[in-house]
């Protein structure tokens, strides 16, 4: 409709143009010559004029008979009479001019209007870029940073540790390369593609992966970008969106932190506020049913929330597609590592596969930062290449906090805290699903941890045991099984220990079944419902009775319990290699798993060790 009236009005100009130029031709109007007021007297003189009108300074007028350039219309400018007979009986040709002073009127008003109007201009401009608005012009044309094959200069090379999420987007690149021979035998593409995974995890990258391999445009856009302070400015930029993208096609558009724009609609305070929201949303959802695959158009969305997109916005035909970009596993992890190694300068000790042992959880982005970190602390030791040593001084600052050597501590406190370590780590080199230990410190580190045990996994684990279970909350309470053995009290140390302990005791009971009393039954439901934890979730309703609440809180008593007690007991047949242990770890203030492994072959030789990932730290 819109275009429909502009069309219609070009026609009304280009005919009111045409009258004007007619009406022109038609007139033909005589040629008037502008002669000096000398010449007029001349004239006059002469009996040459026929009739004059004078209007103002000005006297037009026309001859009796034409000049030889057939004109017989003038116009002249008057001269003060006095002065005219002067110069008139001098003999004298003159004229007068008249000094044309519209321009500067004109300018006397407009100027200062002008410039008011550019100073008002430039400080709603300014006052509206600080606030997102954008130019007045622009408020309702889509922000999407447009970038061509040579700008996004990623492809699947550079992403590793995601294979089939790789597998997945292949099939979109090959559909923008070649659509007639994917769809040779009738298949589509999917309208759109949800990339779902934790923050971190290399969703974006992914997407800039397939416009690189596709050689096509891409279109990169933040779902909170679409909604403005103006009502129905979200929708218009939807719209302007696509627009773009029709006319740019093959192309791909990537909405990342699409939960920003696709929540769930009704979702949230029950005093409206989201009818801008949802305008932006129903917008998105048409477009989504309207634009058709076959002309190169691919929709790609990331979030780390699936669970609050809008259902309309799943169904099949929008958003058809789910693709999981998880936590890389262990084999993931030596791939993401190889691509930044290339990227700096390592010494020969440096092996991806020991790093990726100590990094069990990370992200692909976690990875990136440890290893900016790990050359960060060669940069600042003056070291020619980045070893093995910064990369595990690298892990610890992130897991575990900065160091810091310049809390005094009494000797008591050192004591202790180093009872409380080689607790840990002896208990864990005993039990034989327990994780390797790596590195045993006193040094405090971070806000709260006044001294901390890493392990290391051998192998990355998705199944555990009521055993596996029960040792892993065994080695979190060792520390406190060793204070109490030796110092025969109890300190705040073991605060963050118990409760992890008490997580999983608890779990074990609630979720996974494993109290024989309670039975197969599932008491409590998934916790957690989001990717990432999210603070100041509420606790799901009880289901259960107060009778079934307290057998509950008696299981899980009775699991740590035992815990507790298997741990003093390991910790009370090794009080040698304790105290030998505290007393090294006094002296030196770290030792290294092998150094402890070397007291318990000194004592006993012990068998081999299975590691789990996790830091036990001292609060």
């Amino acid at each position: 409709m819109e275009r429909k009236t502009q069309f219609n009005l070009w026609y009304a100009v280009l005919a009111l143009l045409a009258v004007l130029f007619l009406q022109f031709l038609w007139r033909q109007p005589e040629p008037v010559e502008r002669i000096p007021y000398s010449q007029f007297r001349e004239l006059l003189d002469a009996r040459r004029v026929e009739e004059v009108v004078i209007s103002g300074d000005r006297i037009h007028g026309r001859l009796t008979t034409p000049t030889e350039d057939g004109v017989s219309r003038f116009v002249t400018t008057r001269v003060d009479s006095d002065l005219a007979e002067d110069l008139q009986s001098a003999g004298v040709r003159y004229s007068r001019r008249i000094e044309n002073t519209f321009f500067s009127d004109l300018l006397s008003w407009t100027l200062p209007a002008l410039i008011f109007v550019g100073i008002w201009f430039f400080v709603f401009r300014r006052i509206a870029e600080r606030h997102g608005m954008g130019g007045a012009m622009t408020v309702g044309r889509s922000k999407a940073k447009v970038y061509v094959e040579k700008d996004t200069r990623v492809t699947f090379d550079d992403v590793a540790g995601v294979d089939e999420a790789k597998a997945e987007l292949q099939e979109i690149v090959s559909f923008l390369r070649e659509p007639a021979a994917y769809g040779r035998l009738g298949a589509r593409i999917p309208r759109g593609i949800l990339l779902v995974g934790p923050p971190g995890t290399g969703k974006t990258l992914l997407a800039k992966a397939v416009a690189g391999e596709a050689g096509v445009a891409f279109f990169s856009i933040n779902g909170s970008e679409f909604v403005e302070m103006f009502v129905g400015v979200g929708a218009a930029r939807v719209r302007d969106l696509f627009e773009q993208a029709r006319k740019t096609a093959p192309c791909i558009i990537f909405v990342d932190e699409l939960d920003a724009l696709g929540r769930a609609r009704g979702a949230g305070p029950l005093m409206g506020g989201h009818d801008e929201k949802e305008q932006t949303l129903n917008q998105l959802l048409a477009e989504l049913d309207g634009f058709d695959p076959s002309e190169g158009v691919v929709l790609l969305g990331a979030t780390n929330r699936p669970e609050v997109l809008d259902p309309a916005l799943l169904r099949a035909g929008r958003f058809d597609r789910q693709v999981l970009v998880d936590r890389p596993d262990k084999l993931g992890r030596v791939a993401i590592l190889g691509v930044h190694l290339r990227k700096i300068e390592t010494a020969g000790d440096v092996d991806p596969e020991a790093i990726a042992a100590l990094t069990p959880g990370f992200s692909g982005a976690d990875l990136a930062n440890l290893v900016n970190e790990a050359a960060v602390v060669a940069t600042r030791r003056d070291g020619d290449a980045v070893t093995l040593d910064d990369f595990t001084a690298a892990v610890e600052r992130i897991v575990a906090g900065l160091e810091k050597r310049n809390r005094i501590m009494n000797d008591l406190e050192r004591r202790t805290i180093a009872y409380h370590e080689m607790g840990h780590a002896l208990v864990a080199l005993s039990l034989p699903s327990a994780d390797t230990v790596h590195k045993v410190s006193i040094i405090p580190r971070g806000i709260g941890a006044l001294g901390y045990t890493i392990q290391t996994p051998t192998e990355d684990r998705f199944l555990m045991t009521r055993e596996e279970l029960g040792d892993k909350i065994a080695v979190l309470l060792g520390g406190r099984a060793a204070e109490s053995l030796v110092f025969e009290t109890l300190s705040t140390g073991a605060a963050d220990d118990l409760a992890k302990a008490t997580d999983i005791a608890r779990t074990m009971v609630t979720r996974y079944g494993m109290d024989d009393a309670l039975g197969n039954v599932a008491y409590e439901a998934e916790t957690r419902p989001f990717l990432e934890p999210v603070p100041g979730l509420p606790a799901a309703p009880r289901s259960y009775s107060e009778k079934t609440a307290r057998d509950i809180d008696d299981a899980v008593r009775s699991v740590i319990d035992a815990a507790y007690r298997r741990a003093g007991d390991i910790l009370a047949a090794s009080r040698a290699v304790l105290e030998r242990g505290a007393a090294l770890l006094l002296e030196r203030e770290t030792l290294s798993g092998g150094d402890i492994r070397a007291l318990l072959d000194a004592a006993e030789p012990s068998g081999d060790k299975r590691p789990e990932p996790g830091a036990t730290r001292t609060p």
